[in-house]
Order: C-alpha cells, then structure tokens, then sequence
C-alpha cells in the first residue's frame, strides 16, 4: 500500500475484526455504524479484507484483498460489490471526500 494513504476503516474474513481509524472519531455516528456495515458485509459475503480510506490528494478508495490460498475467496464477485457500493454510496463517498480535504489536509 501507498504511505500516503489514510486508511479510514477496514475489515477481515480472516480475523473477523473490525478497525476504524480514532482520527475519525469526529464523524457522525451514523456515518461510522454505515461504513462498519458495508465493510463487514462485504467480507461476510464474499471474503478476503476490504480497506477503505484516502488517497494522499484526498479521493477515496477501496481496496480489497485476498489471501493467496484461499480458494473460496471470489474475486469477481468482490469487484462486482464494490463498484455497486461506489455507485450506491456515491452521496457518502463524496462528503467523506470533502470532510477528509477540509478537516485532515486543511484544505479551505
């Protein structure tokens, strides 16, 4: 991964673990409880670990992977869930955009 990049959330098939970033603790609840449901969903559903975060120009990304060895990872259908969730969420991704250029980079 880029050191540049801000890890916002993630979420594991393989540890079953959860982990939001405390130097977002700002957003609201609402905002926090929703990408915790979309992370953990989509490694429930389709394994492999799932990372949402910033690119150092502040647009968002997410990223998933996979263990090499696991077979039953599906990888198409991972794909398949992120881009619908980037077109779904298009509403979240864009404020979280703006929040992370106005409160992380200072950006006015």
């Amino acid at each position: 991964m880029n050191d540049k990049r801000v890890v916002l959330c993630a979420a594991s098939y393989y540890s079953k673990k959860y982990y939001f970033n405390q130097d977002f603790d700002q957003l609201p609840e609402e905002v926090r409880n929703e990408l915790k449901i979309l992370c953990v969903t989509h490694t429930e559903e389709v394994g492999g670990t799932l990372s949402v975060g910033f690119e150092e120009n502040g647009t968002i990304f997410i990223e998933v992977k996979a263990n090499e060895e696991d077979l039953l990872y599906d990888e198409i259908g991972s794909h398949l869930k992120v881009k619908q969730k980037q077109r779904e969420k298009k509403e979240l991704w864009e404020a979280l955009e703006t929040y992370f250029r106005i409160f992380y980079l200072g950006e006015g």
